[in-house]
Formats: C-alpha cells, sequence, structure tokens
C-alpha cells in the first residue's frame, strides 16, 4: 500500500466520521451518535464493513434481476449503515427508515464539496 492510498484511506475515514457527528444533528434523520469518539469509530467501522461487502457486491450481477447498480449500491449502503449501528455502541439508527434517511444524507453530506464544484 502506497502513501496516496493509505491518505486516501485516512482522508475517506475522517469524512464519514465528521458526517456521522453532521447527520446526528439534523432532525428527524434518526440518527444519533453519543461522541466524537464514536464517531470516528462508527466511520472506521462502516468502511470496514463497506471493504468486506464490495467484493461480494461486484462478483453478483444484480442487472439480471433489473436493478440498476446505482439503486442496488443505496440499498448495500442501508444495511453497511444499519450493521455498523447494531455494532457500535453509542450509534443509534432509529428502525429501517433511520438507516434509509441516515445513508442518504450520509451520502449527501459525504459529497457536499463535489456537489458544490
Amino acid at each position: 500500500m502506497d502513501l496516496n492510498s493509505i491518505l486516501t484511506v485516512v482522508v475517506t475515514w475522517l469524512v464519514t466520521s465528521a458526517s456521522f457527528l453532521v447527520i446526528s444533528r439534523i432532525p428527524l434523520i434518526g440518527v444519533e451518535v453519543d461522541s466524537k469518539q464514536i464517531g470516528l469509530i462508527s466511520g472506521a467501522v462502516l468502511g470496514i464493513i463497506n471493504v468486506l461487502v464490495q467484493p461480494i457486491i461486484e462478483a453478483l450481477d444484480f442487472r439480471t434481476f433489473g436493478l440498476a447498480p446505482s439503486l442496488v449500491a443505496f440499498i448495500i449502503s442501508v444495511i453497511c449503515f444499519g450493521i455498523t449501528a447494531l455494532l457500535i455502541k453509542g450509534f443509534h439508527v432509529n428502525g429501517i427508515w433511520g438507516a434509509v434517511f441516515g445513508a442518504l444524507a450520509l451520502s449527501v453530506v459525504s459529497n457536499a464539496g463535489l456537489l458544490l464544484n
């Protein structure tokens, strides 16, 4: 792993962690983060879950089921978001809708810089 790859992982982790903290402040999303430390841990765990799930998703061809790749990616994000909440004490998602809105908000907040350019 080269320095550029390590830097990419660290920046992604920090952006995800900061995004969790921002999302937890938005009313009605249904996501709660008890502390900054929990936000950092949750960001790392979500990253690890995504790395473990990604090869499985790439191996499956969901287009044969008539599903758009972007829809599948979003569904997987919701599932990973929920799994992270199950694994981390202090990171709470209020039901399936909390996971759906949380994953959507994470996508928007994490990519806000891209949206502004």
